[in-house]
């Protein structure tokens, strides 16, 4: 896990407006001051090999998407707005970062609540 992280962190960094904060053993990803991401660093999200975004599914076909796809697990049940993807190849970092590129998007339409 510990290479796919790197191989996505790598990838995100050069993505416009994205910047990575070291977050209780995780890289969190924000876009801003919003956090949109977490890559585990020396702690697992739940599971092995997960990886975590933030994306609020109000749109149907994302939504279905989401539901979908067996390698996500929705963990903030109450809201469903945090989801944790599994990566068991090589082959799952571009839908990681597909994932991960919509919660991206999602977050430039996100407003903080006070």
């Amino acid at each position: 896990m510990k290479a796919w992280s790197t191989a996505l962190a790598a990838e995100l960094r050069e993505w416009p407006q994205v910047t990575q904060k070291s977050f209780f053993g995780f890289t969190a990803l924000y876009r801003g001051k919003t956090m949109f991401g977490l890559l585990p660093r020396t702690r697992s999200i739940f599971k092995g090999n997960a990886v975590a975004f933030r994306i609020n599914a109000e749109n149907r076909s994302l939504q279905c998407l989401i539901e979908k796809d067996p390698r996500i697990s929705a963990f903030d049940k109450d809201k469903a707005r945090w989801f944790t993807f599994e990566l068991s190849r090589d082959t799952d970092l571009h839908d990681a970062l597909d994932y991960l590129g919509r919660a991206f998007a999602a977050a430039r339409n996100s407003k903080k609540k006070k």
